[in-house]
């Protein structure tokens, strides 16, 4: 019986993410993003069409750990003192378009259905919220979450993802189950989630931060694994059990990590589990869509679809105006947040189980929102030449937005910081270049912290931590670490993987050099070479040598070891053009003073 469970088990995983790996790349390759492709691979397999995979409720359970996954990684990327300088934009942006939209929504349905004021708004407040697994993702790989741009539209959906709390008290406090009547009220369960919200920035001080260090200091990769998914679902888990947002849980947690040396190794690690969970959820969302519900109503599904995006869009758009954004920026703003979003599901169940709706109802709006969901991608392919139409500024402003800095606000990652390592670190940082410096050495990282530097935990090697670390929209990429990490291979994936970012590399000697003559893109030197001639010049004059002697004889051995460097490098043998390599002390032919060829 349990090898038959197992056997279907492997069965509907191997259907389930056959479709989803083909339906994704067609749709990615077509410009619509993955998320439409999941949504209609989960459709194709669901019970309401071929009926290959069942049970999409168990799915969608954990696929919801993607969403907590995800609001964790939005976490890590908001230390508290970029919170406080997003300040106004979260609560005056934000609120106003919770606000707004909810309300508007809730009198659209009014208008549309015969539905009690109670029931329009326990579905118009979740529809005026935004999808964050669909929006955030599409900053991402459009490379505009670290812009003016995405800080506004990530302010409005961090938000939205914060009023979780008081549309939970809304729909508690209209319920008319008495189950629901003999819980606590809903002062009681916001003051229960706040008491959450600082119970888990003191377990983050006083144990999660010290965990990360012991785990650190042992250099256990699988055990940060460990130790960071133990983290999401902990705090997911006590947000959930107080019948709070998991999400929520799971957002503090991240921004009471922001902050530390970890953050980019964290996230890393995280990401993967995100990517693959977030993608189940929109299966299961896709599987779950009543397509019944559609063929009974068709116009007024489509019909709410559109009016919900229309309303919505015009809605942010108008704010956004206000904000003295562009108009073109506004309307890509507006067209962006215009879906509704995953909470809608959660907040319909709740809304069902408090007797606010039918288990009709709660079927056909979410045909309205996951219909709205897919139309997303369609409206910013449509409409991407019309928004990119400008004037030359406007070009010039886009043009900044898409090279602007890493998060952190670095121009340069330093990889290592040892005695090399800080030289570089303290020289760019004399020339005004911001810089993040990632090193694996936690007592190294203890000792620069005591001095005020900021340095994060991570494996610096490896192209996902230096992907989360700004790789991408770094000036400068230096590997200053000791380790042999570092080879033709690793620069050469560095390179592919960041082609307008530039690649210094030190090595530890001339055999070393020789891996990396071929690699291009890149500028490599050896370690000690610059000091030992520093070294040699000041010996020579204090020899009694003088400044026009002491310049030729750097001239004279730069020469020869640059052409003993090309000859090893083409025969592969380190004696090669020896006779290039001085012996004995030079001196300089009959007739002249310098050396020939």
């Amino acid at each position: 019986m349990e090898d038959h469970g197992t056997g279907a088990l492997l069965q509907g995983g191997f259907i389930l993410l056959g479709f989803a790996l083909v339906s994704v790349l067609l749709f990615r390759r077509a410009g619509l993003g993955a998320t439409l492709g999941y949504l209609v691979a989960g459709a194709l397999v669901g019970p309401q069409l071929l009926g290959l995979v069942g049970d999409a409720e168990t799915m969608s359970g954990i696929g919801e750990l993607g969403i907590v996954m995800l609001l964790f990684i939005v976490g890590l990327e908001l230390s508290p003192a970029r919170l406080w300088r997003m300040k106004h934009e979260i609560f005056g942006l934000g609120l106003a378009q919770v606000v707004l939209c909810g309300l508007a929504v809730t009198g659209l349905i009014l208008l549309a259905t015969e539905f009690s004021l109670a029931a329009a708004l326990a579905i118009g407040l979740p529809l005026g919220l935004s999808s964050t697994a669909q929006v955030l993702p599409m900053l991402q790989s459009a490379g505009r979450l670290r812009t003016p741009f995405g800080e506004r539209a990530f302010a409005i959906l961090l938000f939205q993802d914060l009023s979780i709390i008081p549309l939970i008290t809304i729909v508690a406090a209209l319920s008319r189950n008495p189950a629901d009547q003999a819980g606590p009220p809903g002062w009681q369960l916001a003051l229960m989630g706040l008491a959450a919200v600082f119970g888990l920035i003191a377990a983050g001080r006083l144990v999660i931060r010290p965990l990360f260090r012991l785990i650190g200091g042992l250099g256990e990769r699988e055990m940060f694994v460990v130790a960071a998914l133990f983290t999401v679902v902990a705090s997911a888990a006590l947000m959930q059990a107080l019948g709070l947002s998991a999400a929520l849980g799971a957002f503090v947690a991240g921004v009471m990590l922001a902050d530390t040396p970890y953050r980019h190794e964290l996230e890393a690690d995280v990401e993967p589990f995100r990517s693959i969970l977030l993608g189940l959820f929109f299966l299961a969302v896709g599987m779950m869509l009543d397509l019944s519900a559609i063929a009974e109503r068709p116009l007024f599904v489509f019909g709410m679809a559109a009016a919900l995006i229309a309303t919505k869009a015009a809605i942010i758009f108008l704010l956004a105006l206000a904000l003295r954004m562009d108009w073109r920026s506004a309307l890509g703003l507006g067209l962006l947040l215009s879906q509704g979003g995953e909470f809608a599901f959660v907040l319909f169940a709740q809304a069902q189980r408090s007797l606010l709706i039918a288990p009709e109802a709660a079927s056909l709006f979410g045909a309205v929102v996951t219909l709205s969901m897919a139309a997303t991608p369609f409206l910013m392919m449509l409409t991407r030449r019309f928004r990119r139409e400008a004037v030359a500024a406007r070009e010039d402003d886009e043009q900044g937005e898409r090279t602007a800095p890493p998060s952190d606000g670095a121009s340069a990652l330093v990889i290592g910081y040892g005695r090399f390592g800080q030289t570089v670190t303290q020289m760019l940082l004399s020339a005004g270049i911001a810089v993040t410096v990632i090193d694996r050495n936690v007592t190294a990282i203890d000792r620069a912290q005591s001095f005020g530097m900021t340095i994060y935990f991570g494996d610096g090697t490896r192209l996902d931590v230096l992907r989360q670390a700004g790789g991408e929209a770094a000036r400068a990429i230096l590997f200053c670490n000791e380790d042999s990490g570092v080879d033709p291979e690793f620069i050469n994936a560095v390179h592919q993987g960041f082609p307008d970012t530039a690649i210094f590399v030190r090595t530890y000697d001339r055999q070393s050099l020789l891996q990396f003559i071929e690699t291009p893109g890149v500028f490599v030197m050896r370690e000690m070479l610059e000091s030992a001639i520093v070294f040699a010049r000041v010996a020579l004059g204090n020899l009694g040598l003088g400044e026009e002697q002491i310049a030729r004889a750097e001239d004279r051995f730069r020469r020869r070891d640059s052409e003993r460097l090309v000859r090893q490098s083409e025969t592969g043998d380190l004696h090669a053009a020896s006779d290039r390599m001085l012996t004995v002390p030079h001196r300089p032919p009959q007739g002249g003073t310098s050396e020939a060829g």
